[in-house]
């Protein structure tokens, strides 16, 4: 009887949390309905020639010697702005770590709920809005591309090193602190030299990210790559376009390539004796990246002196007596809130798009285990460099061209943003593939199933909740991009934002800026419970 009694006691969490999952279900269905409707813009024929020339100009890129000449010049910009910002977020990250992290403050919350909240403004803008803002206080100067790069990225990597502080074991620190030591000082000794290997695995990931991120400060006039596509886009030169694509590709290629190397070494250390040997590429890895950063500040001709110039330091205060206070017009909070709805049909939309196609690629793009037939394998390898292309081209690219074929909106913002992260979310999904266990597989297989039902049965289950996790991810970080789709033409507070900088009317800027960071907040929130909720 008491055996009896105890199944339904232990039944309630299971059922409670199935209809969480079920609520938050609806909820997504709900919010992908509602977006929809947002979607209902028009189609513009006209453009549709100049669709068909920019498609058909992939097959005849421009490879004249001067064109090429220039690209590798941009190139060499692009990295120097990559390499230096993040250098500058992995220094940020590391100072905020231990401020960010749960072992610093103890059961002092608020301390540590505070520092998160200052963090969370900088990581709530998009690099581009940095770019944009610092261009209006140090002007054309190579350090814009390093700060926007830097800053933002400095709060994200503080919190994601604070994280991984917290998740080492804690024996050390203990020890610190029972011999005495302060909270910051035994999270110094006590959990850092622990967290280094994940620490440096994640600083790769974030050089990955950042070449991404010069290649889109170009695009708004911080030199490099970006800088030469739009101004080959800007004259209508598909061939030129497409030779910068390809050079892109081939930078993300190589960026892609040399960090899973240094994250797979990290990952699989070799032993001797069960102590961690000494490891020529990861030694190389870190020499290359400090002669990196040397050639990189002596290639941009970085001067500390014109952070703190005159100039400068007149420009930023005229800013921020601008700035302060926002503005509360009435009119304008209309036009955030109008703008802001239209943001956030844009991102769900963008989302569902690009998790739909990772669900449909990622068995294709996934490297087998084992031996396959050579289509297979080259199907694979077709795929994965697809994938590769869709998330070198910046999504601005994407959102430029079309807006030749779609009027501006949710709909071009949202299949641009859609393209890129699809990109991203099938190149995760295949990897959570890849790491799923062939068991209930191999299992189905053995039994006749057929391959197709084998992947469906034995595959899908394991890696549908990964891939949610990361598609719930990718909704964070594409709610800044669809600030950056806006800049240029898409709709949403980002077309907001160019608006009223175009009329520096610093007042409105500033509120525009407060509602895209409380947006980030939310919408970080709500997909933090969503991730619960999967688990």
């Amino acid at each position: 009887m008491t055996a009896l009694l105890a199944r339904p006691a232990a039944a309630v969490p299971r059922l409670r949390r199935d209809r969480r999952r079920w609520a938050w279900g609806l909820a997504a269905l709900a919010a992908v309905c509602w977006s929809a409707t947002g979607a209902l813009d028009g189609v513009n024929p006209a453009g549709a020639a100049q669709f068909g020339a920019f498609a058909a100009a992939a097959l005849s890129p421009a490879l004249d010697g001067a064109f090429l000449g220039v690209l590798a010049t941009a190139a060499l910009v692009t990295v120097a702005y990559a390499v230096l910002g993040t250098a500058l977020a992995v220094l940020l990250g590391a100072l905020g770590a231990v401020a960010a992290a749960r072992s610093t403050w103890g059961r002092r919350r608020l301390g540590r709920l505070a520092t998160r909240g200052v963090l969370a403004v900088p990581r709530g803008l998009h690099e581009a809005v940095w770019g944009l803002l610092l261009v209006n206080v140090l002007g054309l100067d190579p350090w814009v591309g390093v700060l926007a790069i830097g800053l933002p990225y400095g709060a994200v990597t503080a919190t994601v090193f604070g994280a991984l502080l917290d998740e080492v074991p804690r024996g050390p620190y203990e020890a610190l602190r029972a011999a005495g030591a302060g909270r910051l000082a035994a999270a110094l000794y006590g959990l850092l030299p622990r967290a280094a290997g994940g620490l440096l695995s994640y600083a790769c990931y974030r050089l990955e990210c950042a070449v991404r991120s010069a290649v889109v400060l170009g695009l708004v006039g911080a030199g490099g790559l970006g800088y030469q596509l739009s101004l080959s886009f800007g004259s209508l030169r598909w061939p030129q376009v497409w030779s910068a694509v390809y050079a892109l590709a081939l930078l993300c290629l190589a960026a892609d390539v040399a960090g899973r190397a240094v994250r797979r070494r990290l990952a699989a250390p070799r032993r001797r004796a069960g102590v961690l040997s000494r490891d020529r590429v990861l030694t190389a890895a870190v020499l290359g990246t400090l002669v990196a950063g040397a050639w990189s500040w002596w290639f941009l001709a970085l001067s500390p002196a014109s952070l703190v110039s005159a100039r400068a330091r007149e420009q930023a205060g005229f800013v921020l007596r601008a700035a302060w206070p926002p503005s509360a017009d009435g009119d304008l909070l209309r036009s955030v809130a109008a703008a802001a709805v239209v943001t956030v049909q844009t991102s769900v939309l963008a989302v569902v798009l690009a998790a739909v196609g990772a669900v449909l690629v990622a068995g294709v793009a996934a490297r087998p285990a084992g031996r396959c037939s050579p289509l297979r394998r080259l199907a694979g390898v077709l795929v994965r460099l697809g994938l590769l292309l869709l998330r070198a081209v910046p999504a601005p690219v994407w959102a430029l061209v079309l807006l030749f074929v779609l009027l501006p909106g949710v709909l071009p913002g949202a299949v641009a943003l859609g393209v890129y992260t699809l990109g991203v979310l099938g190149r995760l999904a295949a990897e959570a593939v890849e790491e799923a266990d062939a068991g209930p597989r191999a299992a189905l297989t053995a039994l006749g199933a057929h391959p197709a039902g084998g992947w469906l049965y034995g595959v899908a289950p394991l890696v549908a909740g990964p891939v949610l996790a990361y598609a719930l991810y990718r909704w964070e970080v594409t709610v800044r991009d669809t600030l950056l789709v806006g800049l240029l033409g898409a709709g949403g507070l980002g077309a907001l934002l160019a608006s009223e900088l175009a009329a520096f009317d610093w007042p409105a800027v500033a509120t525009v800026l407060t509602a895209t960071v409380v947006l980030t907040l939310a919408v970080d929130l709500v997909g933090d419970r969503a991730r619960r909720a999967l688990r």
